[in-house]
């Protein structure tokens, strides 16, 4: 490996080395050290001996990429995917799911510890084991992609390379659904017999800019949606591609097609959806079951990519909850109301808040269509909905107190975590129970300690593999009151 003098550590880009990987990094890039200075190589598998060249120097540590595998680890694998490399969504696909889960739970476990300023024993004490797939594989219910052309002028449908908006063609990827290839085969035909040109994201021109596939796992309904840089009419009943439809015809054939529609965006932007749908073929929304629920589900309606653990990950909240029927419960990042309507269920009466409009919508209408009438929805944020029930005296029989001191408080907040005026609300609210759901263990790690300074006890923490194949990690954690 050779060896040079600790303070004297320099290496230069495309500089070779040969290191033995010893840890995990915080996305699943393997990192390796030689006399102190730190490598952090992307594909290489913890246990391996690679062959590394330096990408980007630092003082202390480098970015490599992996040349060779050298000595393979116990928990190497072949990655399914041809493509897992270039493409990047799945960073893990070379490690043992088993390996994975380790990592993953290691993963939200340090972070508490570390950023969050707990005892490692006491986390391991209340740490239950991580919730992992049955089957790992075709697990995404959603997929968007990205339509272009390849440096021949071939049209090409695939996802983009990590931290960069290149193509790769994917010509099946192994965690979506088995339909997709034959939508994304329909529609890349169609547009090649009919000249039908890619959007362009430097020049603005083209038309097709992606292809959103939806579908229910417990329905077997799927949803396609096409997202046009269309800058024609907008009457009724206009064609917005050219020989609509002839592809409306071959996507109808795919099984379980129920919904085809176009999405118009003109804008020069990354937001991928415009918010403008039109039906072209069939309904205007799908329907899927989750938790007992059904829910119904347009183009831009937010929906778990992974129903199946979705499923567990509410199970286990509602668990946390310890709901008896009585409970008043709010959730105060409720989006279209998924987990709110879960405990809706088994609660006296439930209040979802959100910020995002269209969200709070979609959370009145599957209320209504399950017929949960405990179940109440506010749009806006929760630090500002609250005082309102002060003013009011309560809620359609819900007094202020029990409103305003409720028995559970729920958070399922953004890769951000919770905002610190909601946290302080939170807290002045007094909840006997805190359940939260986070998507990012850093930003979970000081959130909770900031509930634990403010009166509150870490009772259970529970990961959950939302995401097989990549480093992301769902948890639940629950919180009782000590004062």
């Amino acid at each position: 490996m050779g060896s040079k003098k600790k303070e004297d550590v320099r290496y230069s880009k495309d500089e070779l080395l040969t290191v033995s990987i010893t840890d995990i990094g915080n996305d699943g890039e393997g990192i390796g050290k030689i006399d102190g200075y730190t490598l952090f190589i992307k594909d290489a598998v913890i246990g391996d001996t690679v062959s590394a060249k330096i990408m980007k120097a630092k003082k202390n540590y480098a970015y490599a990429h992996l040349e060779k595998v050298i000595e393979p680890s116990k928990f190497r694998q072949e990655a399914k995917c041809p493509i897992a490399r270039q493409c990047g969504g799945c960073q893990l696909q070379n490690m043992t799911y088993e390996r994975q889960l380790q990592f993953k739970q290691n993963k939200v476990r340090n972070n508490i510890v570390r950023l969050g300023g707990f005892d490692g024993d006491f986390i391991d004490s209340i740490t239950e084991p991580i919730i992992g797939m049955d089957e790992p594989w075709r697990y995404r219910n959603k997929a968007q992609y990205p339509i272009g052309t390849d440096k021949s002028g071939k049209l090409v449908a695939g996802y983009y390379a990590g931290r960069t908006h290149s193509i790769i063609p994917v010509d099946d990827c192994y965690i979506g659904i088995k339909e997709n290839k034959a939508i994304l085969d329909a529609v890349l035909k169609h547009m090649e017999e009919n000249g039908i040109k890619a959007y362009d994201e430097a020049s603005g021109k083209g038309l097709v800019r992606h292809v959103l596939i939806r579908k229910g796992f417990t329905s077997d309904q799927i949803m396609v949606c096409l997202v046009i840089n269309y800058k024609g009419s907008k009457k009724a009943g206009a064609e917005f591609i050219p020989a609509q439809a002839k592809l409306v015809d071959a996507l109808s054939k795919v099984a379980g097609m129920t919904s085809i529609s176009v999405s118009i965006n003109t804008e020069k932007t990354n937001v991928i959806m415009g918010y403008e749908i039109h039906t072209i073929w069939g309904r205007n929304t799908i329907s899927d079951t989750l938790c007992g629920l059904d829910f119904e589900i347009s183009p831009l309606s937010f929906y778990q990519v992974n129903p199946v653990q979705a499923q567990k990950l509410y199970e286990q909240a509602i668990t946390y909850a310890d709901l008896s029927g009585k409970e008043t419960v709010w959730d105060l990042y409720c989006g279209i109301g998924t987990i709110t309507l879960s405990m809706a269920k088994t609660a006296g009466h439930v209040f979802g808040v959100e910020i995002i409009p269209d969200a709070i919508e979609d959370a009145k209408r599957n209320a209504k269509r399950n017929g949960l009438s405990n179940a109440d929805f506010f749009c806006g944020k929760a630090e500002e909905v609250l005082p309102e029930f002060y003013k009011n005296g309560g809620y359609d029989g819900v007094s202020s107190n029990d409103a305003l001191h409720p028995d559970v408080i729920v958070v399922d907040p953004p890769r951000k975590g919770c905002d610190e005026k909601c946290l302080e609300t939170m807290l002045k609210m007094q909840p006997d129970r805190i359940v939260y759901v986070s998507c990012d263990s850093a930003t979970l790690a000081r959130d909770l300690r900031i509930l634990a300074d403010g009166g509150y006890e870490l009772k259970a923490v529970r990961a959950c593999d939302m995401f097989s194949w990549s480093g992301h990690v769902e948890t639940v954690v629950l919180l009782t009151r000590t004062t």
